[in-house]
């Protein structure tokens, strides 16, 4: 519950079209594209850093949690308020403030759209290179907490790669700058540190971003398998011939099937899998990337390789790719999307062990992933209305996470902990490593209010280590 003193000097502080208590509104806030649900007290909507510091000193005084939200369409439960309290959502502060084409640089709010910022510069030829699934709907905010990827992360890498500076609120009320516009600044790396830390530090209110210029030319394929045990296997060999694809990205029989029903994208129905590949730079060097890529793919028994001659073709591949996720939505009305990353060499033992889970708990896992970086991204069917069968989807989930971790990897590469995989960092960090986590955790936030019950084992989430008596 909010306090009403609390609760009134919010609405004073932001208007009466400025916050949400109504329960049948905060029903609108208790999930994401996860599976865990939990419900705010109060929905307030910033429109400024002054007006988030406001709210931080507000919260500080009654001992509130607080919660940060994008759009809400992360996995793994990260803008879920897990304690109740404030949900500070960010879609109002969603301006560009700065684009400087000289520098290479853009200054953005957390509430601006990820793709939006890329359609801002693509008139004069750059764009904004971390791509996520749901980057027409994902804010730039929530990409800087969950330190998001994307199909072209081969490439480009992920989020931390491309902010150079963050402006922050921490739960005290006070204004932090860390980087800014030049490419390595000196003193600690905080800019890389808060980058990934899912709120559970600090409220993001102003970001600076790279941009990039668009490529002389770019080339899409497909190439078509009758294994996916050979497709995970082409992975590997291209690595081995010294081929960096922009995007490498791999669907197995049972994805592509949904998603060409949904998309029409030019998938064919009867292959076992597919790998969607992208290259680009210089039209010289794209010509003799493809044809390596042609010869790895013949070389692993690919029966297919396909080049994309128009951007029209183009677009549909991606499009089939990029919507993947909407189309398992109509063949199951539940499922569970995992993030675990594992070496490129394990990839096509990986999905034999995933399909091995799929036959040991009844459940179809179809498979869509980054390829190029090993980070895959099974899905689970189920059917929560069957008593017992979300249990299952989620066990089935952890024994492909803890076989990533047992062969070299990890239980996340884009996704987040969040609340999802608390219990499974213990497997992951040693108990050095997790007390190093809560240390730093502690220094920005003392009484754990940010964003509590995630990202640490509740052992030792905010949930447990809260209590004033017990901060040291």
């Amino acid at each position: 519950m909010i306090p009403a003193q609390a609760l009134e000097r919010i609405r004073d502080l932001v208007g009466a079209g400025g916050y949400l208590d109504r329960p049948e509104d905060l029903l609108l806030y208790e999930y994401d594209g996860g599976v865990d649900k939990a419900l705010p007290d109060l929905v307030v909507f910033p429109r400024s850093t002054e007006d988030v510091i406001a709210i931080a000193k507000i919260a500080g005084e009654f001992s509130l949690p607080v919660t940060g939200r994008g759009a809400g369409t992360g996995l793994s439960g990260g803008s879920i308020p897990r304690e109740g309290g404030v949900l500070v959502v960010f879609s109002r502060m969603n301006r560009v403030l700065e684009i400087d084409l000289a520098s290479e640089r853009a200054v953005v709010e957390p509430g601006v759209v990820n793709f939006d910022l890329t359609l801002a510069v693509q008139g004069d030829q750059y764009f904004y290179a971390p791509d996520p699934s749901s980057q027409r709907a994902c804010t730039i905010g929530g990409n800087v907490a969950e330190n998001a990827g994307g199909p072209h992360t081969l490439a480009y890498g992920v989020t931390t790669n491309h902010v150079l500076g963050v402006e922050v609120v921490l739960p005290d009320g006070r204004v932090v700058f860390t980087g800014g516009k030049e490419t390595d600044g000196p003193g600690y790396d905080l800019t890389g540190l808060l980058t990934g830390s899912e709120g559970t530090m600090a409220l993001v209110t102003k970001a600076v971003v790279r941009l990039m210029r668009q490529p002389e030319a770019v080339k899409t394929m497909l190439a078509i398998f009758d294994s996916a045990e050979d497709a995970g296997e082409t992975v590997t060999e291209i690595t081995a011939r010294a081929i960096t694809p922009v995007a490498l990205e791999m669907l197995d029989g049972v994805m592509l099937r949904m998603a060409e029903e949904a998309t029409h994208a030019g998938y064919p129905m009867d292959a076992a899998a597919v790998l969607l590949m992208e290259v680009e730079g210089l039209r010289e060097s794209v010509d003799e990337q493809v044809e390596g890529l042609r010869a790895a793919c013949r070389d692993c028994r690919a029966r297919e390789f396909r080049v994309a001659r128009s951007a029209e073709e183009r677009d549909l591949l991606w499009k089939g790719r990029k919507n993947a996720f909407g189309a398992v939505g109509r063949v199951s009305p539940f499922y569970l999307v995992q993030d675990g990353v594992v070496p490129r060499t394990k990839i096509a033992s990986t999905l034999r062990y995933i399909a091995q889970v799929s036959e040991k708990y009844g459940l179809t896992i179809s498979n869509i992933f980054h390829a190029g970086d090993g980070n895959m991204h099974p899905i689970i069917l189920f059917d929560a209305r069957k008593p017992g069968d979300l249990d299952k989807a989620m066990q089935a989930g952890f024994d492909i996470l803890r076989h990533c971790i047992a062969v070299g990897g990890s239980i996340t590469g884009e996704h987040g902990v969040g609340m999802e995989k608390l219990e499974l960092m213990k497997e992951q960090f040693s108990e050095a490593s997790l007390e190093l986590l809560e240390g730093l955790k502690r220094v920005f936030d003392p009484e754990c209010r940010y964003n509590p019950g995630k990202l640490l084992p509740l052992g030792r989430s905010c949930m447990e280590i809260r209590r004033p008596a017990e901060i040291h």
